[in-house]
Protein backbone atom coordinates (compact mmCIF):
# COMPACT_ATOMS: atom_id res chain seq x y z
CA UNK A 1 0.00 0.00 0.00
CA UNK A 2 1.24 3.26 -1.14
CA UNK A 3 1.57 6.50 0.78
CA UNK A 4 -1.09 9.13 -0.14
CA UNK A 5 0.10 11.46 -2.56
CA UNK A 6 0.61 14.83 -0.82
CA UNK A 7 -0.06 18.17 -3.00
CA UNK A 8 2.81 19.96 -4.34
CA UNK A 9 1.59 23.17 -3.22
CA UNK A 10 1.22 23.01 -0.02
CA UNK A 11 1.97 26.28 1.14
CA UNK A 12 0.94 29.82 0.48
CA UNK A 13 4.62 30.98 0.09
CA UNK A 14 4.52 28.32 -2.96
CA UNK A 15 1.44 29.92 -4.37
CA UNK A 16 2.80 33.26 -4.17
CA UNK A 17 5.88 32.17 -5.81
CA UNK A 18 3.86 30.60 -8.33
CA UNK A 19 2.03 33.56 -9.48
CA UNK A 20 4.45 36.34 -9.18
CA UNK A 21 7.34 34.60 -11.11
CA UNK A 22 6.34 31.39 -13.24
CA UNK A 23 5.10 32.57 -16.76
CA UNK A 24 1.20 30.94 -18.00
CA UNK A 25 2.21 28.80 -14.89
CA UNK A 26 4.75 26.90 -16.91
CA UNK A 27 8.47 26.73 -16.12
CA UNK A 28 11.32 26.51 -19.48
CA UNK A 29 14.03 24.23 -19.10
CA UNK A 30 16.24 27.07 -18.72
CA UNK A 31 14.35 28.69 -15.97
CA UNK A 32 14.95 25.22 -13.76
CA UNK A 33 18.28 25.34 -14.80
CA UNK A 34 18.51 28.99 -12.62
CA UNK A 35 16.40 27.72 -9.66
CA UNK A 36 18.97 24.63 -9.67
CA UNK A 37 21.92 26.57 -9.91
CA UNK A 38 20.92 28.93 -7.56
CA UNK A 39 19.68 26.17 -4.94
CA UNK A 40 22.85 24.12 -4.97
CA UNK A 41 24.98 27.59 -4.93
CA UNK A 42 23.36 28.59 -1.60
CA UNK A 43 24.23 25.23 -0.13
CA UNK A 44 27.67 24.66 -1.63
CA UNK A 45 27.93 27.97 0.11
CA UNK A 46 26.86 27.49 3.53
CA UNK A 47 28.84 23.96 3.09
CA UNK A 48 32.02 25.99 1.94
CA UNK A 49 31.73 28.42 4.88
CA UNK A 50 31.90 26.05 7.40
CA UNK A 51 34.80 24.18 5.45
CA UNK A 52 37.29 27.19 5.21
CA UNK A 53 36.68 28.36 9.01
CA UNK A 54 37.53 24.98 10.16
CA UNK A 55 40.65 25.69 8.62
CA UNK A 56 41.01 29.08 9.75
CA UNK A 57 39.15 29.46 12.91
CA UNK A 58 37.68 26.65 14.80
CA UNK A 59 41.07 25.20 15.48
CA UNK A 60 42.12 28.26 17.58
CA UNK A 61 38.53 29.52 18.48
CA UNK A 62 37.38 25.83 19.75
CA UNK A 63 40.38 23.84 20.29
CA UNK A 64 43.20 25.93 21.64
CA UNK A 65 44.11 23.33 24.27
CA UNK A 66 45.70 21.17 21.60
CA UNK A 67 48.12 22.18 18.45
CA UNK A 68 47.11 23.15 15.54
CA UNK A 69 47.30 20.17 13.44
CA UNK A 70 45.03 18.13 15.65
CA UNK A 71 42.84 20.97 16.08
CA UNK A 72 42.34 21.61 12.31
CA UNK A 73 42.12 17.45 12.40
CA UNK A 74 39.37 17.86 15.00
CA UNK A 75 37.50 20.72 13.29
CA UNK A 76 37.47 18.08 10.29
CA UNK A 77 36.41 15.23 12.09
CA UNK A 78 33.02 17.78 12.98
CA UNK A 79 33.18 18.71 9.24
CA UNK A 80 32.04 14.77 8.56
CA UNK A 81 29.26 14.77 11.23
CA UNK A 82 26.96 16.55 8.57
CA UNK A 83 27.44 13.72 5.86
CA UNK A 84 26.60 11.65 8.19
CA UNK A 85 23.14 12.85 9.50
CA UNK A 86 22.76 13.86 5.80
CA UNK A 87 20.95 9.97 5.65
CA UNK A 88 19.13 11.14 8.38
CA UNK A 89 17.91 13.79 7.15
CA UNK A 90 16.53 12.15 4.22
CA UNK A 91 14.53 9.81 5.86
CA UNK A 92 12.62 12.53 8.61
CA UNK A 93 12.20 15.22 5.52
CA UNK A 94 10.67 12.48 2.94
CA UNK A 95 8.60 11.29 5.65
CA UNK A 96 7.28 15.12 5.81
CA UNK A 97 7.50 15.28 1.95
CA UNK A 98 4.70 12.90 1.49
CA UNK A 99 2.65 13.64 4.54
CA UNK A 100 2.81 17.53 3.76
CA UNK A 101 4.09 18.16 0.49
CA UNK A 102 7.41 19.42 -0.95
CA UNK A 103 7.25 22.87 -0.29
CA UNK A 104 6.68 22.44 3.12
CA UNK A 105 9.75 20.11 3.79
CA UNK A 106 11.46 22.35 1.44
CA UNK A 107 10.97 25.44 3.66
CA UNK A 108 11.80 23.72 7.13
CA UNK A 109 14.94 22.14 5.50
CA UNK A 110 16.24 25.42 3.89
CA UNK A 111 15.16 27.28 7.39
CA UNK A 112 17.12 24.90 9.00
CA UNK A 113 20.27 24.31 7.19
CA UNK A 114 20.19 28.89 7.05
CA UNK A 115 19.78 28.69 10.95
CA UNK A 116 21.89 26.11 11.70
CA UNK A 117 25.15 27.97 9.83
CA UNK A 118 23.74 30.87 11.53
CA UNK A 119 23.92 29.95 14.26
CA UNK A 120 27.59 29.36 14.17
CA UNK A 121 27.88 33.32 13.77
CA UNK A 122 27.01 33.11 17.51
CA UNK A 123 29.30 30.58 18.23
CA UNK A 124 31.16 31.10 22.03
CA UNK A 125 34.76 30.13 22.43
CA UNK A 126 36.06 27.43 24.29
CA UNK A 127 37.69 30.39 26.39
CA UNK A 128 34.17 30.98 26.99
CA UNK A 129 32.52 27.93 27.96
CA UNK A 130 35.15 25.58 27.64
CA UNK A 131 33.99 22.06 26.27
CA UNK A 132 30.50 23.36 25.20
CA UNK A 133 31.98 24.83 22.35
CA UNK A 134 32.54 21.80 20.53
CA UNK A 135 29.52 19.95 21.84
CA UNK A 136 27.72 23.30 20.42
CA UNK A 137 29.26 23.35 17.14
CA UNK A 138 28.61 19.69 16.56
CA UNK A 139 24.87 20.17 17.08
CA UNK A 140 25.28 22.95 14.26
CA UNK A 141 27.03 20.83 11.86
CA UNK A 142 24.61 17.51 12.27
CA UNK A 143 21.75 20.43 11.87
CA UNK A 144 23.60 21.27 8.76
CA UNK A 145 23.42 17.55 7.64
CA UNK A 146 20.09 17.20 8.55
CA UNK A 147 18.76 20.09 6.17
CA UNK A 148 20.88 18.95 3.25
CA UNK A 149 19.29 15.47 3.29
CA UNK A 150 16.04 17.51 3.39
CA UNK A 151 16.83 19.87 0.85
CA UNK A 152 16.84 17.37 -1.69
CA UNK A 153 14.12 18.72 -3.95
CA UNK A 154 14.05 16.68 -7.27
CA UNK A 155 14.70 19.57 -9.45
CA UNK A 156 17.72 17.90 -10.84
CA UNK A 157 15.46 15.08 -11.66
CA UNK A 158 13.40 17.75 -13.37
CA UNK A 159 15.50 19.24 -15.02
CA UNK A 160 16.65 16.23 -16.47
CA UNK A 161 13.17 14.79 -17.72
CA UNK A 162 12.50 18.14 -19.19
CA UNK A 163 15.91 18.15 -21.19
CA UNK A 164 16.62 17.50 -24.76
CA UNK A 165 17.29 14.10 -25.77
CA UNK A 166 21.02 15.59 -27.07
CA UNK A 167 21.66 17.16 -24.50
CA UNK A 168 21.77 15.22 -21.48
CA UNK A 169 25.49 16.17 -20.81
CA UNK A 170 24.61 19.71 -20.88
CA UNK A 171 21.68 19.53 -18.07
CA UNK A 172 23.29 17.04 -16.24
CA UNK A 173 26.31 19.22 -15.41
CA UNK A 174 24.12 22.10 -14.79
CA UNK A 175 23.36 21.51 -10.77
CA UNK A 176 27.21 21.10 -10.57
CA UNK A 177 27.77 24.83 -10.93
CA UNK A 178 26.58 25.21 -7.71
CA UNK A 179 29.89 24.06 -6.09
CA UNK A 180 32.46 26.05 -7.78
CA UNK A 181 30.12 29.17 -7.31
CA UNK A 182 29.49 28.38 -3.64
CA UNK A 183 33.14 28.24 -3.30
CA UNK A 184 33.53 31.58 -4.55
CA UNK A 185 31.67 33.36 -2.94
CA UNK A 186 32.16 32.04 0.19
CA UNK A 187 36.23 32.16 -0.30
CA UNK A 188 36.04 35.85 -1.19
CA UNK A 189 34.08 36.50 1.47
CA UNK A 190 36.47 35.23 4.02
CA UNK A 191 39.47 36.73 1.82
CA UNK A 192 38.18 39.87 2.52
CA UNK A 193 37.59 39.85 5.93
CA UNK A 194 41.14 38.92 6.48
CA UNK A 195 42.50 41.28 4.26
CA UNK A 196 40.51 44.28 5.85
CA UNK A 197 41.45 43.30 9.54
CA UNK A 198 43.99 42.78 12.18
CA UNK A 199 44.10 38.73 13.09
CA UNK A 200 42.46 39.91 16.61
CA UNK A 201 39.60 41.21 14.66
CA UNK A 202 39.36 38.60 12.45
CA UNK A 203 39.78 36.04 15.06
CA UNK A 204 37.00 37.90 17.57
CA UNK A 205 34.31 38.77 14.60
CA UNK A 206 35.02 39.41 11.35
CA UNK A 207 35.00 35.28 10.98
CA UNK A 208 31.32 35.57 11.73
CA UNK A 209 29.94 37.58 9.07
CA UNK A 210 30.10 35.01 6.19
CA UNK A 211 27.80 32.47 8.63
CA UNK A 212 25.06 35.69 8.68
CA UNK A 213 25.24 36.02 4.57
CA UNK A 214 24.31 32.48 4.64
CA UNK A 215 20.97 33.02 5.77
CA UNK A 216 20.34 36.06 3.79
CA UNK A 217 21.53 33.69 0.60
CA UNK A 218 18.85 30.34 1.53
CA UNK A 219 15.97 32.53 1.79
CA UNK A 220 16.74 33.35 -1.69
CA UNK A 221 17.15 30.16 -2.72
CA UNK A 222 14.44 29.20 -1.11
CA UNK A 223 11.43 31.07 -3.02
CA UNK A 224 13.51 30.09 -6.23
CA UNK A 225 12.84 26.88 -5.69
CA UNK A 226 9.23 26.80 -4.20
CA UNK A 227 8.25 28.94 -7.74
CA UNK A 228 9.25 25.86 -9.26
CA UNK A 229 7.96 22.92 -7.16
CA UNK A 230 4.83 25.01 -7.76
CA UNK A 231 3.80 24.39 -11.11
CA UNK A 232 1.68 22.02 -12.68
CA UNK A 233 4.37 20.28 -14.59
CA UNK A 234 6.25 19.49 -11.53
CA UNK A 235 2.60 18.38 -10.26
CA UNK A 236 1.98 16.48 -12.85
CA UNK A 237 5.69 14.22 -12.73
CA UNK A 238 4.87 14.60 -8.71
CA UNK A 239 1.46 12.46 -9.45
CA UNK A 240 2.36 10.44 -11.92
CA UNK A 241 5.81 9.11 -9.32
CA UNK A 242 8.33 10.46 -10.93
CA UNK A 243 9.54 12.38 -9.00
CA UNK A 244 7.25 11.33 -5.23
CA UNK A 245 9.24 9.86 -2.61
CA UNK A 246 8.98 6.34 -1.94
CA UNK A 247 9.85 4.49 0.89
CA UNK A 248 13.21 4.36 1.83
CA UNK A 249 13.50 0.53 3.18
CA UNK A 250 11.52 -0.78 -0.17
CA UNK A 251 13.81 1.44 -2.17
CA UNK A 252 17.10 -0.38 -0.74
CA UNK A 253 15.79 -3.99 -0.83
CA UNK A 254 14.44 -3.73 -4.48
CA UNK A 255 17.62 -1.75 -5.60
CA UNK A 256 20.06 -1.51 -3.48
CA UNK A 257 22.47 -2.73 -6.22
CA UNK A 258 21.80 0.18 -7.81
CA UNK A 259 22.08 2.25 -4.86
CA UNK A 260 25.58 1.36 -4.20
CA UNK A 261 27.02 1.34 -7.33
CA UNK A 262 25.88 4.69 -8.13
CA UNK A 263 27.27 5.72 -5.02
CA UNK A 264 30.65 4.07 -5.95
CA UNK A 265 30.59 5.81 -9.17
CA UNK A 266 31.45 9.05 -8.76
CA UNK A 267 34.49 8.59 -6.38
CA UNK A 268 37.04 9.91 -8.41
CA UNK A 269 35.50 13.47 -8.35
CA UNK A 270 33.90 13.41 -5.08
CA UNK A 271 37.68 12.60 -3.47
CA UNK A 272 39.56 15.14 -5.60
CA UNK A 273 36.10 17.44 -4.90
CA UNK A 274 37.93 18.17 -1.33
CA UNK A 275 41.60 17.95 -1.77
CA UNK A 276 41.20 21.31 -4.17
CA UNK A 277 39.10 22.96 -2.18
CA UNK A 278 39.49 21.88 1.70
CA UNK A 279 42.84 20.01 2.29
CA UNK A 280 45.52 22.16 0.42
CA UNK A 281 44.16 25.04 2.08
CA UNK A 282 44.77 23.47 5.69
CA UNK A 283 48.18 22.26 4.08
CA UNK A 284 49.36 24.90 2.94
CA UNK A 285 48.30 27.49 6.57
CA UNK A 286 50.10 24.93 8.61
CA UNK A 287 52.95 23.81 6.91
CA UNK A 288 54.03 26.25 4.68
CA UNK A 289 52.98 29.48 6.98
CA UNK A 290 51.57 31.56 3.60
CA UNK A 291 49.36 34.12 4.06
CA UNK A 292 45.87 32.03 4.16
CA UNK A 293 44.33 35.19 1.80
CA UNK A 294 47.01 34.96 -0.99
CA UNK A 295 45.89 30.80 -1.29
CA UNK A 296 42.04 31.61 -0.96
CA UNK A 297 42.89 33.96 -3.98
CA UNK A 298 44.25 31.14 -6.25
CA UNK A 299 41.32 29.06 -5.01
CA UNK A 300 38.75 31.83 -6.42
CA UNK A 301 40.40 31.65 -9.40
CA UNK A 302 40.98 27.70 -9.17
CA UNK A 303 37.05 27.96 -9.11
CA UNK A 304 36.49 29.59 -11.92
CA UNK A 305 38.42 27.30 -14.04
CA UNK A 306 36.02 24.78 -12.73
CA UNK A 307 33.40 26.54 -13.87
CA UNK A 308 34.72 26.42 -17.36
CA UNK A 309 36.12 22.95 -17.37
CA UNK A 310 32.10 22.24 -15.90
CA UNK A 311 30.72 23.45 -18.85
CA UNK A 312 32.92 21.69 -21.30
CA UNK A 313 32.02 18.66 -19.87
CA UNK A 314 28.50 19.14 -20.87
CA UNK A 315 29.19 19.89 -24.32
CA UNK A 316 32.04 17.31 -24.83
CA UNK A 317 29.81 14.55 -22.80
CA UNK A 318 26.77 14.98 -25.60
CA UNK A 319 29.70 14.42 -28.23
CA UNK A 320 30.89 11.45 -26.45
CA UNK A 321 28.54 10.45 -23.69
CA UNK A 322 28.76 11.07 -20.30
CA UNK A 323 30.22 7.66 -19.39
CA UNK A 324 33.03 8.20 -21.55
CA UNK A 325 33.83 11.72 -20.01
CA UNK A 326 33.38 9.84 -16.30
CA UNK A 327 35.59 7.26 -17.48
CA UNK A 328 38.41 9.24 -18.76
CA UNK A 329 38.75 11.93 -16.14
CA UNK A 330 38.62 9.05 -13.65
CA UNK A 331 41.87 7.62 -15.90
CA UNK A 332 42.97 11.38 -15.66
CA UNK A 333 42.46 11.76 -11.91
CA UNK A 334 44.29 8.59 -11.46
CA UNK A 335 47.15 9.79 -13.58
CA UNK A 336 47.57 13.14 -11.63
CA UNK A 337 47.66 11.73 -8.41
CA UNK A 338 50.83 9.81 -8.63
CA UNK A 339 52.71 13.46 -8.70
CA UNK A 340 50.37 16.52 -7.88
CA UNK A 341 50.23 16.31 -4.37
CA UNK A 342 53.91 17.07 -4.14
CA UNK A 343 53.20 20.21 -6.06
CA UNK A 344 51.76 21.84 -2.61
CA UNK A 345 55.48 21.36 -1.31
CA UNK A 346 56.83 22.79 -4.58
CA UNK A 347 55.92 26.76 -3.62
CA UNK A 348 53.84 29.09 -4.82
CA UNK A 349 54.15 27.89 -8.63
CA UNK A 350 53.79 24.26 -7.76
CA UNK A 351 50.44 24.91 -5.67
CA UNK A 352 49.34 27.11 -8.56
CA UNK A 353 49.79 24.27 -11.22
CA UNK A 354 48.06 22.03 -8.49
CA UNK A 355 45.08 23.70 -7.62
CA UNK A 356 44.54 25.24 -11.87
CA UNK A 357 45.27 21.18 -12.65
CA UNK A 358 42.84 19.79 -10.46
CA UNK A 359 40.30 22.05 -11.28
CA UNK A 360 40.55 21.16 -14.62
CA UNK A 361 40.00 17.67 -13.46
CA UNK A 362 37.37 18.45 -11.06
CA UNK A 363 35.14 20.35 -13.78
CA UNK A 364 35.08 17.56 -16.29
CA UNK A 365 34.58 14.66 -13.93
CA UNK A 366 32.49 16.64 -11.38
CA UNK A 367 30.02 18.14 -13.98
CA UNK A 368 29.02 14.78 -15.05
CA UNK A 369 29.13 12.34 -11.70
CA UNK A 370 25.51 13.84 -10.47
CA UNK A 371 22.49 10.63 -10.88
CA UNK A 372 25.34 8.72 -13.28
CA UNK A 373 23.07 5.31 -13.01
CA UNK A 374 19.86 7.65 -12.12
CA UNK A 375 18.19 5.66 -15.67
CA UNK A 376 18.52 2.77 -13.75
CA UNK A 377 16.19 3.39 -11.35
CA UNK A 378 11.74 2.09 -11.71
CA UNK A 379 10.21 5.25 -12.34
CA UNK A 380 8.48 5.11 -8.64
CA UNK A 381 11.51 4.76 -7.10
CA UNK A 382 14.47 7.07 -9.13
CA UNK A 383 13.42 10.44 -6.97
CA UNK A 384 14.10 8.15 -3.80
CA UNK A 385 17.02 6.43 -4.96
CA UNK A 386 18.68 9.21 -6.72
CA UNK A 387 18.87 11.15 -2.77
CA UNK A 388 20.21 8.03 -1.12
CA UNK A 389 22.84 7.64 -3.98
CA UNK A 390 23.67 11.32 -3.66
CA UNK A 391 23.81 10.91 0.34
CA UNK A 392 25.79 7.65 0.20
CA UNK A 393 28.56 9.13 -1.77
CA UNK A 394 28.91 12.08 -0.56
CA UNK A 395 29.24 10.23 2.49
CA UNK A 396 31.93 7.69 1.27
CA UNK A 397 33.92 9.58 -0.80
CA UNK A 398 33.83 12.86 0.26
CA UNK A 399 32.60 13.62 4.08
CA UNK A 400 35.84 11.81 5.43
CA UNK A 401 37.81 13.15 2.82
CA UNK A 402 39.83 16.46 4.67
CA UNK A 403 40.49 14.29 7.86
CA UNK A 404 41.84 11.03 5.89
CA UNK A 405 43.82 13.06 3.55
CA UNK A 406 45.48 15.61 6.47
CA UNK A 407 45.87 12.96 8.80
CA UNK A 408 48.11 10.56 5.84
CA UNK A 409 50.07 13.57 4.82
CA UNK A 410 51.40 14.50 8.59
CA UNK A 411 52.15 11.40 9.09
CA UNK A 412 53.42 9.56 5.87
CA UNK A 413 53.84 12.86 3.80
CA UNK A 414 51.50 14.10 0.29
CA UNK A 415 52.48 10.88 -1.64
CA UNK A 416 50.16 9.29 0.66
CA UNK A 417 47.24 11.71 -0.75
CA UNK A 418 47.54 10.59 -3.93
CA UNK A 419 47.34 7.15 -3.18
CA UNK A 420 43.82 7.68 -1.48
CA UNK A 421 43.04 9.65 -4.94
CA UNK A 422 43.86 7.01 -6.87
CA UNK A 423 41.80 4.85 -4.83
CA UNK A 424 38.81 6.67 -5.57
CA UNK A 425 39.51 6.65 -9.42
CA UNK A 426 39.80 2.90 -9.19
CA UNK A 427 36.34 2.74 -7.80
CA UNK A 428 35.06 5.04 -10.54
CA UNK A 429 36.04 2.79 -13.07
CA UNK A 430 35.51 -0.29 -11.46
CA UNK A 431 32.29 1.11 -11.24
CA UNK A 432 31.43 2.19 -14.87
CA UNK A 433 32.92 -1.28 -15.76
CA UNK A 434 29.84 -3.35 -12.93
CA UNK A 435 27.42 -0.93 -14.62
CA UNK A 436 27.99 -1.70 -18.59
CA UNK A 437 28.54 -5.37 -17.68
CA UNK A 438 24.79 -5.57 -15.48
CA UNK A 439 22.97 -3.02 -18.64
CA UNK A 440 24.60 -5.89 -21.15
CA UNK A 441 23.37 -8.80 -19.02
CA UNK A 442 20.16 -7.57 -18.77
CA UNK A 443 19.99 -6.91 -22.38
Amino acid sequence: MTAPIAASDSTPLERDARVITAREHRIAPGEIAIGVIIGRTSEFFDFFVYAIASVLVFPSLVFPFVDAVTGTLYSFALFALAFVARPLGSLVFMAIDRNHGRGVKLTIALFLLGGSTMAMAFLPSYADVGTAAVWLLALFRIGQGVALGGAWDGLPSLLSLNAPANRRGWYAMIPQLGAPMGLMVAAALFAFFLSALTTADFLSWGWRYPFFVAFAINVVALFARLRIVATPDFQHLFESRELQPAPIGATLREEGRTVALGAFAPLASFALFHLVTVFPLSWVVLKTGEPAVRFLLIEIVGAAVGVLSMLASGIVADRVGRRAVLGVSAALIGAYSGFAPQLLNAGGLGETLYMLGGFVLLGLAFGQSSGVVNGSFSRERRYTGAALTANLAWLIGAGFAPLVALTLASRFGLWSVGVYLLSGAICTLAALVINKEWARTAS
